[in-house]
């Protein structure tokens, strides 16, 4: 499985503050060992499917990651809160 951050990404995690971003850090080191390597979900982690290729994975209630998956590439395209999330979403 391969895996890509987009600079939507990029820019979206540089927008949050620090405690924020660090939550956001541990979600996507949760989803790479979920989905690598066909682990279990980790207690306070939710992985949801959304919408077409579209998935999401949170920690806590405010950390949320937006990912695209296809096949073996798994492409985080936006961290943010929910509101975000579906923005992105309905603009697609």
């Amino acid at each position: 499985m391969r895996f890509g951050f987009k600079p939507s990404f990029d820019r979206s995690v540089k927008s949050l503050h620090s405690r924020e971003k660090e939550e956001i850090k541990q979600a996507a080191i949760c989803a790479i060992d979920i989905l690598s390597h066909d682990r279990l979900i980790h207690r306070g982690i939710g992985l949801k499917h959304l919408k077409g290729d579209f998935w999401e994975i949170r920690k806590g209630l405010k950390a949320r990651i937006l990912f695209r998956w296809q096949g073996e590439l798994v492409e985080f395209v936006l961290a943010g809160d929910y509101n975000d999330i579906k923005r992105y979403l309905k603009n697609i």
